[in-house]
């Protein structure tokens, strides 16, 4: 989004975006509940003072469930805060009835902000996406965000991205900015990505 994207790329995203609007919404909850509780029983998360998330948006594999089941899990969670150069910020998640829309249409908390450093104190990042490589090298929606916040993130902290079975393990066209992640969560589990 104000970005130049390569052709591959951007037909690659346009195919895997028509894919998901296909999905029936039976499927997008019965996965948001998978993956939740897959990402819930890993000793990353369980162990995890602070998890960074996100609010899915349409045919994204469903983050609700996941966000209150770690804030009953005792986590504090914070989500993305869309800042006017497409970068982030992050403000702490309390609740659904404390979203707001952005400029975009996604959905960010009202409360205070943090700072676009915060994600750094992380345990762990759960991002969105739309396809990811098997090195962990993700396709997101082309705006960027994501990558300049997971550059900010210390090495070894659990990232992850959270997709739909058939998303993982697919080549993914790169780009020099494009940050990896070293998880992928689908509705069959959490696997392992890169070396």
């Amino acid at each position: 989004m104000g970005r130049t994207q390569p052709p591959a790329k951007v037909a690659f995203r346009d195919q895997l975006l028509a894919g998901r609007h296909r999905r029936p919404l039976v499927e997008v909850v019965a996965a948001a509940e998978a993956i939740a509780t897959h990402l819930l029983a890993t000793s990353d998360v369980r162990r995890a003072a602070t998890v960074a998330a996100y609010v899915s948006m349409s045919a994204e594999p469903g983050t609700g469930v996941l966000l209150d089941a770690l804030v009953a899990a005792g986590k504090r969670v914070i989500l993305p805060v869309l800042l006017p150069d497409a970068d982030l910020d992050w403000a702490a998640y309390r609740g659904p009835q404390h979203l707001e829309p952005s400029r975009l249409g996604m959905l960010q908390p009202s409360g205070p902000r943090l700072g676009v450093g915060s994600v750094a104190t992380a345990d762990v990042v759960l991002v969105p996406g739309l396809a990811v490589a098997p090195d962990g090298v993700r396709l997101g929606r082309g705006g960027g965000s994501y990558d300049r916040a997971l550059g900010r993130v210390p090495v070894g902290t659990f990232t992850c991205v959270l997709l739909y079975d058939g998303e993982v393990g697919v080549p993914v066209p790169v780009e020099p900015h494009d940050r990896p992640v070293g998880w992928a969560a689908t509705p069959t589990g959490v696997v392992r990505l890169g070396s």
